[in-house]
């Protein structure tokens, strides 16, 4: 048997979780060509549809049943993905959406398989390491990578926000505004566009192999004065103002990765900026230490221009 199947033992288990509490879930149809042999998290432009616990009822017989979801309809007579967290693994399993007298419901199938996550190999030309400390015993750092879509090393455009997002994002810049203008080192504010930005993008719910496991902080924004990441909030990083934290930060000069330079800071958190729900955090941190000839080179990497 696959070490990502669950066996019979397992599954029992996950019957009766599901029956003694509720959990949420999420919903994707599949394409009926693919090999249910084979199940993956979702990684395509399809939206799974979340399910909260309060509109499930599970069954001793092994069936779910879903009431007051808006676009599940569409869904009746065909085969979905179903996906949820049990003790924070991912797990998943493939079963036919049908009708019954109370509304949609789901068979658990006998397979129920683990959640296996496929890794996407990127390259970046700017990458960071942000040393953070769990404890006094143990140090540990964190990747920063550019986040999706964000042009760094550019001057932050508003269009970049999507038309039906700038009205939020308005509301958000508004209050970022004044509480920049306290602090002494918030520049002339154009990082609170990518925060914005940030804040305000829709990002579908998605199952993981693992629940809640520590990320990547996402690069937002660069420059010779501050460097501003980004964070889906989790409750194990806590990122404070007024704390320092030691950078490194990589760039790949030409398309390889042989030619790189390394450039080491320091950086305090000046303010941190979070969204309405609370599930995303920004962090802004203005550089406490950085040599004149990285100023330099970091100057005219984000400017095109020279430095004087």
């Amino acid at each position: 048997m696959e070490n990502n199947v669950l066996s019979g033992i397992e599954r029992e288990l996950v019957l009766q979780y599901l029956l003694d509490g509720n959990v949420p879930v999420t919903i994707t149809p599949i394409d009926e060509s693919i090999d249910k042999e084979q199940i993956h998290s979702l990684d395509s432009e399809v939206v799974p549809i979340l399910i909260k616990a309060e509109n499930i009822s599970v069954l001793k017989e092994g069936i779910i049943l879903l009431q007051d979801i808006s676009d599940i309809d569409k869904f009746v007579g065909k085969n979905v993905k179903v996906e949820f967290y049990f003790n924070r693994v991912g797990l998943s399993f493939i079963s036919k959406l049908k009708t019954v007298s109370t509304g949609p419901a789901l068979v658990i199938p006998a397979r129920i398989n683990r959640i296996i996550d496929t890794p996407q190999e990127k390259k970046y030309d700017f990458s960071a390491l942000l040393y953070y400390t769990f404890d006094k015993a143990n140090h540990n750092y964190f990747s920063c990578f550019p986040a999706e879509k964000f042009e760094l090393f550019s001057r932050p455009n508003w269009s970049s926000i999507e038309l039906d997002l700038q009205q939020e994002a308005k509301s958000y810049l508004e209050q970022f505004v004044v509480k920049a203008h306290k602090k002494a080192h918030s520049g002339n504010g154009i990082q609170l566009i990518p925060i914005c930005r940030y804040l305000v993008q829709k990002k579908p719910y998605r199952i993981e192999s693992v629940e809640n496991r520590l990320k990547p902080f996402d690069i937002l924004f660069v420059n010779h004065e501050r460097i501003v990441l980004g964070y889906e909030k989790n409750e194990m990083v806590k990122i404070k103002e007024e704390n320092e934290y030691a950078f490194k930060f990589s760039f790949c000069l030409k398309n390889t990765p042989a030619i790189t330079r390394d450039i080491f800071v320091t950086a305090k958190v000046d303010s941190i900026y979070t969204n309405k729900e609370e599930s995303r955090e920004c962090f802004d941190l203005i550089y406490t230490s950085l040599q004149e000839e990285d100023c330099r080179f970091l100057y005219e990497k984000a400017t095109s221009s020279l430095f004087i």
